[in-house]
């Protein structure tokens, strides 16, 4: 699971403080940047072009490739000719797709995830039907959001 929440914890609050964000992971990040590029270039690319293209470490970007293929959001073809293509157009992947491709299922704290249980307070917690909500506006929200928005200089509002 896609653990979105504090990059370490907050001993004092401090707003200007970046370390304090709700993050994706640098895999995801570069998912998306990767993914860009190919529908930029809807022909089947290797991993050394993808690399050469977006200033990426090849070995990273092999990496993100491969976990995209097991995603679904890619087919690989092996052979001289081979390398990885969207399976579908920028305008259909979602945001969403990509960071749970990479990272596997978003959510804001353990609980709202069905398969979770790690908090002593689940079955008593009075803040997890709140959390949950919070987890769906977010998941939501990036569901709203595409490959081909990420790619255009204005974004759309989500609504």
């Amino acid at each position: 699971m896609v653990r979105i929440g504090f990059a370490r914890p907050a001993a004092k609050y401090k707003p200007s403080s970046s370390a304090n964000m709700i993050r994706i992971s640098k895999l995801a990040d570069y998912a998306v940047v990767i993914l860009a590029e190919m529908a930029r270039d809807p022909a089947v690319l290797s991993a050394t072009a993808i690399a050469s293209a977006t200033s990426l470490p090849e070995t990273t970007v092999a990496k993100v490739l491969k976990t995209l293929a097991h995603g679904n959001l890619l087919t690989a073809t092996r052979g001289a000719a081979g390398g990885y293509a969207l399976t579908r157009a920028a305008a259909h992947i979602t945001i969403r797709d990509i960071i749970e491709a990479m990272d596997g299922p978003i959510g804001i704290v353990d609980c709202t995830e069905h398969s979770r249980a790690d908090c002593q307070l689940t079955e008593s917690c009075q803040m997890k039907t709140n959390w949950t909500s919070v987890n769906n506006t977010l998941r939501t929200a990036l569901t709203q959001i595409t490959l081909a928005d990420m790619m255009q200089n204005k974004m759309r509002e989500v609504a």
